[in-house]
């Protein structure tokens, strides 16, 4: 096609308390016996949340580990879990940030596709619609919940599964559950979300679908992590919609260097994406001079440490690694710095940037 033909979440819903909505919303989901997985961030256990989780029947809840980024061997690990005790279920909600809400994406298409996830990295390899869908976001920022992809990290690299069956079937946006956020976490993935749509605003592959969402994203953050002076509801409702719309900035049009770089630390390191963006972005001043600027101004004003030092002491084999992982990532870096782009960022070139971060 000439023009791509964007797949998107079916249903929203938005709002302070929609989460009460939830049952009412799983109800025509529910297929005789097959149960209901709702795969929840291991932070809730414990808290209140749990008892407002509508399990009916064989429904379970399963934590969700996000100590790390997930893993292929996680995602396939949990679908025969799922096989084996259910045979089939009628559907999984993730609840929780974005590696919760892509484990749920990837089991969810497990369920239906044979092999491993990670023959399913890359662009357009999904073969069959995965069971039904939902993400319930705790944290705002990174845009997961309205991606076509679900980041992985897989025996030789870290990409995701993008296809047009990958969307949610279904998202409830209720800027309650992010209130009790870390305030470290909340502000890593909300410049996640900032970082959307510095990459995407001055990217090449920019169009005005991109530029509209990417726009507004790039206000709200602005509204809360410059103008504010201190967090309150409003913040919460604002950060929520701006990550919602620096999903959609991306989705016609690609990130950059920042994620292109992380994606190797990452891979290696185990960094979080959140952070690992961050501590890519307070070098890129050679790509996003204004950006850059206004990152190190927030990371200041919020009272936010960005880690330093994290590739000190690796050999060289390991700095080929990230290398490798990051050249991988083609879009990205066309977006970036153009079809031109593998003269611009030699091997090189990257391996000193690794040494600086």
């Amino acid at each position: 096609m000439s023009f791509r033909n964007f797949k998107m979440v079916s249903y929203v819903v938005y709002g302070r308390g929609s989460f009460n909505q939830l049952d009412e919303i799983l109800a025509p989901q529910r297929k005789t016996d097959a149960p209901i997985i709702f795969l929840v961030d291991h932070f809730f256990e414990g808290r209140p949340l749990l008892n407002r989780i509508p399990l009916r029947g064989k429904d379970k809840i399963i934590f969700a580990d996000v100590s790390y980024e997930p893993k292929t061997t996680q995602v396939d690990a949990l679908a025969t879990q799922l096989k084996n005790e259910f045979g089939t279920i009628s559907g999984i909600i993730g609840i929780g940030g974005g590696s919760v809400m892509d484990l749920a994406k990837a089991v969810s298409l497990m369920m239906t596709n044979p092999g491993s996830s990670a023959d399913y990295q890359g662009w357009d390899l999904v073969k069959f619609p995965g069971v039904y869908k939902a993400g319930i976001p705790t944290l705002s920022g990174t845009g997961a919940e309205v991606s076509r992809t679900t980041v992985l990290t897989g025996p030789t690299r870290k990409l995701g599964m993008n296809s047009d069956f990958t969307p949610f079937d279904q998202i409830v946006l209720d800027p309650e559950l992010t209130r009790d956020a870390p305030v470290n976490q909340r502000f890593y993935t909300g410049m996640d979300c900032y970082i959307h749509c510095i990459e995407s605003l001055e990217g090449t592959f920019l169009n005005e679908f991109s530029k509209s969402y990417g726009e507004k994203a790039l206000q709200l953050c602005q509204e809360v992590f410059v103008k504010k002076d201190r967090w309150n509801n409003e913040s919460d409702d604002q950060l929520m919609m701006a990550s919602y719309a620096g999903g959609m900035s991306i989705a016609y049009s690609q990130v950059g260097v920042a994620h292109a770089v992380s994606y190797g630390l990452s891979y290696l390191l185990g960094t979080k994406h959140g952070i690992g963006n961050c501590i890519v972005m307070n070098h890129l001043e050679e790509y996003y001079p204004a950006g850059v600027k206004e990152f190190k101004h927030m990371v200041e004003k919020n009272g936010i440490e960005i880690p330093g030092g994290i590739c000190k002491g690796l050999t060289d084999e390991q700095f080929d690694t990230m290398i490798n992982v990051s050249l991988g990532m083609k879009p990205l870096w066309e977006n970036a710095l153009g079809k031109d782009w593998e003269k611009i960022m030699t091997r090189e070139k990257l391996r000193a940037l690794y040494g600086k971060l």
